[in-house]
C-alpha cells in the first residue's frame, strides 16, 4: 500500500515528465525509484545477525584434537615414566593439556 509520501512523489514525477518530454524519461524515473528505495530502507530496519560461534559443526578440530591427544597421551605417560618417572610424566601431561587448553582459549575469541 503506497503512503502519502509515495504518491506525492510519483505525481510530481508524472509531472516531471509531462513538462520535461520522453528524452528526461529515464532519469524521472530512475530518481522516483531512489527516493522510493530510500524511503523504504529508513522504515523497514536490517535484521540482526546473531554473533557467530563456532559450534562442532563449524569447527570439527577440536573433537579431532581431544581424540588424538588421548590417543597420544598413552604412549607419552608410558615414554615418560620408563625413562624420567614422576616428572616426566607431569610434564607430559601439563604439555597435553596446555595444548587443549590453548585450542579452547583460542575458540573463544
Amino acid at each position: 500500500m503506497a503512503t502519502e509520501d509515495v504518491r506525492k512523489d510519483l505525481r510530481a514525477a508524472v509531472a516531471a515528465r509531462q513538462e520535461l518530454g520522453p528524452e528526461y524519461e529515464d532519469a524521472i524515473i530512475e530518481g522516483f525509484l531512489e527516493r522510493l528505495d530510500a524511503q523504504r530502507r529508513a522504515t523497514v530496519p536490517e535484521p540482526v545477525q546473531p554473533p557467530v560461534h563456532p559450534g562442532r559443526e563449524r569447527d570439527p578440530g577440536g573433537l579431532a584434537l581431544s581424540i588424538v591427544s588421548v590417543s597420544v597421551a598413552i604412549p607419552i605417560t608410558a615414554i615418560a615414566a620408563n625413562t624420567t618417572g614422576l616428572v616426566g610424566v607431569v610434564v607430559s601431561w601439563a604439555g597435553l593439556v596446555g595444548i587443549n587448553l590453548a585450542r579452547s582459549l583460542g575458540r573463544r575469541r
